[in-house]
């Protein structure tokens, strides 16, 4: 199982019967193909559609609908689709739930980076910061490190934000940890991890409880 399946996996658990949750671009939307059987909530994206589902095996997807990624997405029994000024209006009303969104740097505060690298990288905010103050839940789905091994969970962001203090949970592949008043609380670490391993890569300063749990995947 690689990384990217193990966060898809570990934010498929954080849905509840009846919620209503957008998923962002790459990681975050792969959790629709690990909902829990027998679940009945409705999936989002912001280029219009309700009451989506996983995604639809090779040579079955229809080319006219796709997620806001542009990745095929299957339409579910009662789905709808409606222009993008509706949709921000669900995602602008509070009528989302929970929303999962990738990142390239998150905080110990909550902050989040996700939308630019200065001289790299800039595609554009998008709706991510609609999404970050609309939704009632914000999960950050990242790798734990970067190529070099370097920290991606971090004291404070370095990069240009996308919304500031708006995380409540942030999911890597190492481990699970939940941003509170009190600082960024480790909850989980990854099969095969110990809490050691999970401090010794992140940047970020951890509260440690006695009760960390292994990350259910």
């Amino acid at each position: 199982m690689d990384s990217r399946e193990i966060i898809a996996r570990r934010i498929a658990k954080e849905f509840k019967d009846g919620m209503v949750a957008n998923l962002g671009f790459g990681m975050p939307t792969m959790a629709a193909n690990y909902l829990p059987e027998g679940m009945s909530m409705t999936l989002q994206t912001e280029n219009g559609a309700l009451r989506f589902g996983a995604t639809p095996k090779r040579g079955e997807s229809d080319p006219d609908v796709a997620n806001a990624g542009g990745a095929p997405i299957t339409l579910l029994p009662g789905a709808s689709t409606f222009e993008m000024d509706l949709s921000f209006a669900i995602i602008r009303g509070g009528h989302v739930d929970i929303t999962a969104l990738g990142a390239l740097e998150v905080d110990q505060e909550g902050n989040i980076a996700n939308w630019k690298i200065p001289g790299a990288f800039a595609p554009g905010m998008g709706g991510a910061m609609d999404l970050l103050v609309g939704a009632k839940r914000v999960v950050a789905a990242l790798n734990h490190t970067d190529k070099k091994g370097n920290s991606k969970v971090l004291k404070k962001c370095s990069l240009p934000l996308s919304a500031a203090k708006c995380v409540d949970l942030i999911v890597t592949e190492k481990a699970v940890m939940e941003v509170t008043d009190k600082g960024l609380v480790l909850k989980e670490v990854a099969p095969g991890l110990t809490v050691e391993d999970v401090v010794k890569c992140t940047d970020a300063d951890l509260i440690i409880p006695s009760d960390v749990k292994e990350m259910d995947i």
